[in-house]
């Protein structure tokens, strides 16, 4: 058995010391390992050497917790109630001078915690959350029948084997409810605690349903919304609710994120009843717990075997280990370089001449800043547009003013509606003004956003890379400026380009939100068809009706993103589900 040594939001892990085999434990369990500390006490591996098994110890220093024997005694006679298949078993209960003992079922395999941190994203897929909150559901359901509520509901009490079977563990935290369904609040983990445990009030089966429904929360988008640094924090999220479970997972049916909003409502009357309505409300909508199963069983098996490598292990039917590239830290990479290749050609104009000498620092700087939070790269470039603008204007030019304060509205609002929300979105803004082509973000766009703000990053790169473009090659002089964007703007292919890029990285999005990886194949192909038509419409609106000469930089970069895209795509997988192997028409509905 393990358990994760976090009792609020994830800090440095507690170094355990390792354990010695000649160490002995009630003079017949070996230690073999210290698995970790829960809320109550230390965790070890052992060795029953008079019934030759696996077990699991959790040893609680009395003192040190202020425990005494008749509460841990209370403990066990609380857990050895519940004898059930997705609750760990309790074999036995000892104590001596310093410390109790309790003897419990081991689980050869690992926390749920543990192996979200090996996936990548940090998320199942539906079919593994939906064995995951249909076994936990069930075995909160009997213990709720027989009166006990487990008040530590979170990931790392949450134990899968190597066959699957997940199985609840430490009632450390548990209490006997009283004959109306109540018992007392003691404690607990902050981000999956509701705000009546959080304040110390009565507590009931609904105090373990808000619980749950975080824990499947986080397993389908890879983040508690909950998470803070105390509980005063935690709750004040909570009062503001976890967000759109649809923005994290598109493909889901919306009921499922209506049930678990539900189950997460702050007051314990709005909040669903028990967990098993709970689950009956969910689970069909995720798919088959067999499935997850069968999943979870491949997915424990081979993280173990890695020994902790941080990549997605998930193995679709055919048998085949797909491991996939670490993308977050690929979209780092790629967020920091755009960045500082954005505001290398910027630094020049939008710093004051007494800091000419920073022009390369500052852009490394704020390119590394951008590398640690990616959304912060737009707000950079944009800025130091916005800025260049003003401090290149001379005699406070109107034409100047204006073109820096539409930026700045514009980009205020994208990203205040879309920027912010995705680590790529960054990237996708940025390439237009790195490239020499206002559609560049259309692929990448449409790999990484969802349609709306797909078409609405694209549009908006399309404007901020001509302006950045224009004013770079004018050396922010106002008369050039002005001059190139009013020919712009009056040329009627520009705007069909912008148009036309827009609605192919709509279109090329909500196909690859199918999630197969033919989807996505099938989205870039549609994007780039759409580019290429928008620049032949383009040329010939040019050349009023006659075929004139292309655009080829921005249907060759057009192209080579796609490819780059579908690459992307492929190494990545399944947006969602396990969808490989299906025979699937992906135009068919």
């Amino acid at each position: 058995m393990s358990e994760n040594p976090t009792k609020v939001r994830a800090a440095t892990p507690i170094q355990l010391p390792q354990a010695s085999h000649d160490e002995i434990l009630l003079r017949r369990y070996r230690v073999l390992e210290r698995r970790g500390r829960g809320g109550f006490g230390t965790v070890c591996a052992c060795w029953d050497t008079r019934l030759q098994r696996r077990v699991a110890i959790k040893r609680l220093p009395l003192a040190e917790w202020g425990t005494t024997a008749e509460e841990a005694l209370a403990e066990a006679r609380t857990a050895c109630m519940l004898s059930h298949p997705n609750i760990v078993t309790v074999y036995d209960f000892e104590t001596d001078d310093t410390f109790a003992y309790l003897v419990m079922e081991y689980v050869d395999g690992l926390n749920l915690a543990e192996l979200l941190a090996r996936v990548e994203g940090g998320r199942l897929t539906p079919e593994e959350c939906a064995q995951v909150l249909c076994s936990v559901a069930d075995a909160l359901g009997f213990a709720h029948e027989n009166r006990v509520l487990h008040l530590d509901i979170k990931p790392t009490n949450i134990m899968v084997d190597r066959k699957g079977t997940v199985k609840l563990a430490d009632f450390g935290m548990s209490t006997l409810a009283s004959a109306a369904g109540y018992g007392g609040a003691r404690g607990g983990t902050v981000g999956y605690m509701p705000p009546e445990q959080i304040r110390g009030e009565m507590v009931d089966e609904r105090t373990d349903v808000f619980a749950l429904a975080a824990v499947v929360w986080q397993a389908l988008t890879g983040a508690n919304p909950f998470l803070a640094r105390s509980a005063e924090d935690s709750q004040k999220r909570i009062e503001r609710g976890p967000g759109r479970l649809q923005r994290d997972c598109p493909g889901l049916d919306p009921a499922v994120e209506q049930a678990l909003l539900a189950a997460l409502a702050p007051s314990p009357a709005l909040r669903t009843a028990d967990v098993t309505e709970l689950s009956d409300e969910i689970v069909p909508w995720l798919g088959s717990p067999q499935e997850g199963a069968s999943s979870l069983q491949d997915l424990v098996s081979q993280a173990e075997d890695d020994e902790g490598d941080s990549v997605d292990i998930r193995r679709p039917e055919d048998g085949r280990v797909r491991r996939r590239l670490p993308e977050g830290v690929l979209a780092r990479a790629a967020t920091a370089l755009v960045c500082f290749s954005a505001l290398r050609l910027l630094a020049p104009f939008a710093l004051p001449e007494e800091a000419s000498a920073a022009t390369v620092g500052i852009p490394l700087l704020c390119a590394f800043a951008s590398a640690v939070w990616p959304p912060l790269a737009s707000l950079l470039v944009g800025g130091s547009l916005v800025a260049a603008l003003a401090l290149r204007a001379p005699d406070g030019s109107a034409a100047m003013a204006v073109a820096a304060g539409a930026l700045a509205v514009v980009l205020v609002i994208w990203w205040a509606l879309a920027g912010r929300k995705d680590r790529l979105t960054s990237v996708c803004l940025l390439l237009p003004s790195c490239l020499p082509s206002p559609a560049s973000a259309c692929a990448p766009s449409a790999y990484a956003l969802d349609p709306l703000p797909a078409a609405a990053t694209t549009a908006v790169g399309y404007l901020m890379g001509t302006l950045y473009r224009g004013a770079v090659a004018g050396a922010f002089s106002p008369g050039a400026m002005v001059s190139a964007l009013v020919a712009e703007a009056a040329d009627p292919s520009f705007w069909l380009l912008l148009i036309g890029s827009a609605l192919s990285s709509a279109l090329a999005s909500s196909v690859a939100l199918r999630g197969s990886v033919a989807a996505g194949l099938g989205g870039q192909a549609l994007g780039f068809a759409g580019v290429f038509a928008s620049c032949v419409l383009a040329a010939s609106v040019k050349n009023s009706g006659i075929w004139g000469v292309l655009d080829w930089s921005t249907v060759v970069l057009a192209l080579l993103l796609g490819v780059l895209m579908c690459i992307a795509t492929v190494l990545r997988g399944p947006l969602y589900e396990d969808q490989e192997g299906e025979d699937l028409d992906e135009f068919s509905e």
